[in-house]
């Protein structure tokens, strides 16, 4: 999977599309990483006050890990057309 994401909205988005593809529920994902339904939620629409901690946990419960590489240097419209 050669997924990118660089904002909180791209990794929620991300995250919704794999929960759904793996056919879990925000709830069933939350209970798998330790959290509240309503934090999946909230993650999952990009708000940008979730903690590393705790999108690390979600991560670790869809078994995907996080990964720092170079940046591309694709034209920002290019980008969009991924998502």
């Amino acid at each position: 999977m050669g997924d990118l994401a660089r904002d909180p909205k791209q990794i929620g988005n991300l995250i919704r599309r794999i929960r759904k593809k793996q056919g879990l529920s925000q709830t069933q994902l939350g209970e798998k990483a330790g959290l509240r339904q309503e934090t999946i939620s909230l993650i999952e629409t990009g708000n940008p006050s979730a903690t590393m901690e705790t999108i690390l946990s979600v991560l670790a419960a869809l078994e995907l890990e996080f990964r720092i590489v170079p940046r591309s240097k694709g034209r920002a419209a290019d980008l969009e057309e991924i998502f």
